[in-house]
């Protein structure tokens, strides 16, 4: 007997992590329900799941900060399928710059897309899912969300918040064992996110090395569909850095700092600017960031920060 094809959902779909996890989805002959805030992008993506083998792929324009509208566009996917046996929250946003700099109207909007749209998608598919005894909810969340990094504020608390929300949905469906809920923490992603970025920092931000794939980090959400568990790591630096962070917090401290400055932020300047954190931006949603080599753009930076200091002595 052939089971039935998977119900998904994947919101963030339209760039990054998101995009990449609905295709590996679209592999696997699922249903799909890609969600964002742009049409265009999400529309490419639909073609690119149709294209990949998917049973069936629906978009909907919907910001996931919006519990309403969200909840609305959960009920009409559950009235065409049934069920949802997959959610996938991917949308996420970023600022850039010391906190005391960054807008209020950006630091919340950040914590709106990445914290609310969270727990909106979970308070949307989980009762559900609880109902039939089954169903997998994952969340993409960051090794930010066990450490701190300076210069981006909203999106640090906004992990930490995610993390300590996947643990309490893991605990309060205990009960219900066919349930899954899962944290997936990448370290630096590949994905245009640096690019899109609110930024009052002056510099474009990037991916520090060691950087992995959106398709490996997607592969992971796989992972956690078919072999669930509370946290899926994702990055060879991930532990070293949690470990650092809180058996060396001193050493720690120290070191983020000048570690950020030449391997997290890129020589392009950058105007201060809300990014996508408010409206998104079609030309720059894609699957990776195409922002070259994290170890030549380090190496660049140490470079010219050591001619500078020669040049001041």
């Amino acid at each position: 007997m052939t089971a039935e094809p998977v119900v998904g959902v994947v919101t963030g779909a339209s760039s990054g992590i998101g995009r990449a996890t609905a295709h590996l989805l679209a592999g696997r002959g699922a249903h799909l329900t890609l969600i964002a805030r742009g049409r265009g992008p999400l529309e490419e993506t639909a073609i690119e799941c149709r294209a990949a083998g998917a049973a069936s792929v629906h978009v909907m324009t919907v910001d996931v900060g919006d519990s309403e509208a969200l909840e609305a566009a959960i009920r009409e996917i559950q009235s065409t399928h049934g069920r949802i046996d997959v959610a996938v929250q991917s949308a996420g946003v970023v600022a850039y710059g010391p906190f005391v700099d960054i807008p209020a109207a950006v630091f919340d909007g950040v914590l709106r897309v990445n914290v609310l749209g969270s727990a909106n998608l979970a308070r949307s598919v989980l009762p559900g899912m609880r109902e039939r005894g089954r169903g997998s909810f994952v969340l993409i969340g960051s090794v930010i969300g066990a450490i701190a990094v300076p210069q981006m504020s909203p999106y640090v608390v906004s992990k930490w918040a995610i993390r300590s929300l996947a643990r309490e949905l893991q605990l309060e469906n205990r009960d219900c064992r066919g349930v899954n809920v899962t944290c997936v923490t990448p370290g630096s992603v590949d994905t245009p996110i640096y690019l899109q970025a609110a930024n009052y920092d002056g510099h474009v931000g990037r991916p520090p090395p060691p950087v992995v794939s959106p398709e490996r980090a997607a592969r992971a959400v796989i992972k956690a569909i078919d072999r669930p568990r509370r946290t899926v790591d994702v990055g060879a630096a991930n532990k070293l850095m949690r470990v650092g962070f809180t058996l060396l917090p001193r050493v720690f401290d120290a070191l983020v700092g000048p570690l950020f400055s030449v391997s997290g932020r890129d020589q392009a300047r950058a105007a201060p600017g809300p990014g996508n954190v408010f409206e998104s931006q079609a030309a720059l949603n894609r699957v990776h960031g195409e922002q070259g080599s994290s170890v030549v753009a380090t190496a660049r930076a140490v470079g010219t920060k050591a001619v500078h200091l020669l040049r001041r002595d």
